[in-house]
C-alpha cells in the first residue's frame, strides 16, 4: 500500500533550538523517514530551516514540501515577539483551513503538531481527512504552597488567572470541543490529557514529545566531584527554588571537607533569574553554584557529560531537558508527577511525591546525600537512564510509531 502524504501544521520550527521549535523540525524530519510531508509553518521559520536544509543534509529532506503561511499584517500588527502568541496562533489555526484550499494541497492525512498543549484548538479537522492532533500536553495546577512559599501572593495569583483561562476553553470554548471530537487519533504527552478532554482510550495514543537525537556513546564520567545540574526556563513552573533549596539542605549537611566537591549548575534565563540569585546568596552557597545562559547545543552537551546527576524538580507535563539528561546517562531527580515522573522509572530515577513544600525540599537532599554517598547505586541509576532513553526516547522510535499510528488511519479510511 502507498504511504499516506500527510499534511502537518507545526507554528514552531527551529533546527537550531531546543523545546517546542526543536520538536516541530524532529517530528517532521521523523515523518519524513516514512512519508511525504507537506509542513505548514510560519515565515519568521524559514531562514533556520533553509540553513539546516543547506548545512545538515538527509535523504529524507526530499520527502518534505515546506510551506509558509502567516496572517495578514492587520491581523497581526500587533503581535510583538512572544507577546501574544497565543492569540496569534489561536487565529493562525482558525483560518489555516482556508489556506490550505486556497492553494489546494493534495493530501491523505492532516496532523495539528505544535503548540504542545491541551487548550487551543485546530480546525484542520474541516479539511475532511483523518485527522491526527498532538503530541499535546498538560501542565497540572502548581500546589499553592509551592507557589506562596517562594514567589508571594503575586506569582499565586498570575498562577490562578491562567488556571482559569485553561479551564475556560476546556469547559467552553466549543472550538476546542470540536477539536477533541473530531480528532481520529490524539498523541497524549501524559496520562492527564485524556481525563481533562474527556476523551475515549480508543482514540488515544500516548507519545511523550520530549525525544533526542543522542545515538553516540557517552564518554566516560569522572570520579573526583558531583556536579548536579538543573536547566531551564526560570518560572515558578520549574520549580529552581526547590531546586536551590535542596541542594543547599544537601551542601550544608555533607562534612566541610566534602563540600569543595558538589557543585550545582543551573542553566537558563528568565523572569525568576534575579530571585534565585537572591536565594542561592541568602543560603550561604557562594561559588558552589554556578548559573550559565542557554548555550549552542554542543556546549550543552559538555555540561550533560561534565555532571553527575540532573535535579529536575518542574511542575510541568512534560520536560524536554528530561530525555536530553537520559541520552547522556544521567540519573534523574523528580517529582512523582504526571510529567517527568512518567518518562521515568526507578531504574533510572528518584521520585518525590508531593507533600508539604518543606518536606519536598528535604526528600530532594535526601536522594542527592544518597547518591553522593553510594556512588554504586549512582552508576546504576546512570546505566539505567541510557538503557531507558534507548529503549523509550530515541527520536526514531517517534517516527516508527507515527508511521503506524498513519497506516492505521489510512486502513480505516479505506
Amino acid at each position: 500500500m502507498k504511504s499516506p502524504v500527510v499534511l502537518v501544521s507545526a507554528y514552531a520550527v527551529n533546527p537550531f533550538k531546543g523545546s517546542e521549535d526543536g520538536m516541530g523540525w524532529n517530528f517532521i524530519n521523523q515523518i519524513a523517514r516514512f512519508n511525504k510531508v507537506i509542513a505548514i509553518s510560519r515565515k519568521n521559520t524559514q531562514p533556520a530551516i533553509d540553513k539546516a536544509l543547506a548545512e545538515i543534509p538527509a535523504p529524507h529532506h526530499a520527502n518534505i514540501t515546506w510551506v509558509y503561511y502567516d496572517l495578514p499584517y492587520w491581523m497581526r500588527f500587533w503581535k510583538k515577539g512572544g507577546r501574544g502568541a497565543m492569540l496569534y496562533y489561536y487565529l493562525w489555526q482558525l483560518l489555516m483551513p482556508v489556506f490550505v484550499k486556497r492553494r489546494q494541497l493534495k493530501f491523505d492525512i492532516v496532523h495539528n503538531l505544535n503548540f504542545h498543549n491541551d487548550w487551543t484548538p485546530s480546525m484542520l479537522w474541516m479539511l475532511g481527512k483523518p485527522f491526527v492532533w498532538g503530541p499535546i500536553g498538560h501542565h497540572p495546577r502548581i500546589p499553592k504552597d509551592y507557589v506562596l512559599h517562594a514567589y508571594g501572593w503575586r506569582a499565586y495569583a498570575w498562577e490562578q488567572l491562567k488556571w482559569m483561562v485553561k479551564n475556560y476553553f476546556w469547559k467552553v470554548d466549543p472550538l476546542l470541543r470540536s477539536t477533541a471530537n473530531h480528532a481520529d487519533t490524539v498523541l497524549a504527552m501524559n496520562s492527564s490529557v485524556a481525563k481533562v478532554l474527556h476523551l475515549p482510550s480508543s482514540k488515544v495514543v500516548n507519545m511523550p514529545s520530549v525525544s533526542s537525537e543522542i545515538t553516540e556513546e557517552v564518554p566516560m564520567r569522572k570520579t573526583n566531584g558531583f556536579t548536579i545540574l538543573s536547566a531551564g526556563r526560570f518560572v515558578p513552573l520549574k520549580g529552581f527554588d526547590i531546586t536551590i533549596k535542596s541542594f543547599a539542605r544537601f551542601y550544608h549537611r555533607l562534612p566541610i571537607k566534602e563540600r569543595a566537591s558538589a557543585k550545582l549548575v543551573l542553566a537558563g534565563d528568565g523572569p525568576s533569574r534575579d530571585y534565585l540569585h537572591r536565594l542561592v546568596e541568602e543560603l550561604e552557597l557562594g561559588d558552589a553554584v554556578q548559573f550559565i545562559p542557554w548555550a549552542a547545543r554542543d556546549e550543552f552537551r559538555q555540561l550533560y557529560i561534565d555532571s553527575t546527576v540532573f535535579l529536575f524538580p518542574s511542575h510541568e507535563g512534560a520536560g524536554m531537558v528530561v530525555s536530553e539528561a537520559l541520552s547522556y546517562g544521567l540519573p534523574v531527580l523528580c517529582f512523582k508527577n504526571d510529567g517527568p515522573g512518567e518518562f521515568v522509572n526507578d531504574q533510572c530515577a528518584i521520585t518525590v511525591p508531593y507533600s508539604r513544600y518543606d518536606e519536598s525540599i528535604t526528600r530532594f537532599a535526601d536522594a542527592l546525600h544518597k547518591l553522593y554517598f553510594d556512588r554504586t547505586l549512582c552508576q546504576r541509576l546512570s546505566q539505567g537512564a541510557r538503557r531507558t532513553y534507548m529503549n523509550n526516547f530515541n527520536w526514531d522510535l517517534r517516527g516508527e510509531r507515527l508511521r503506524d499510528v498513519y497506516a492505521g488511519l489510512t486502513k480505516a479510511a479505506v
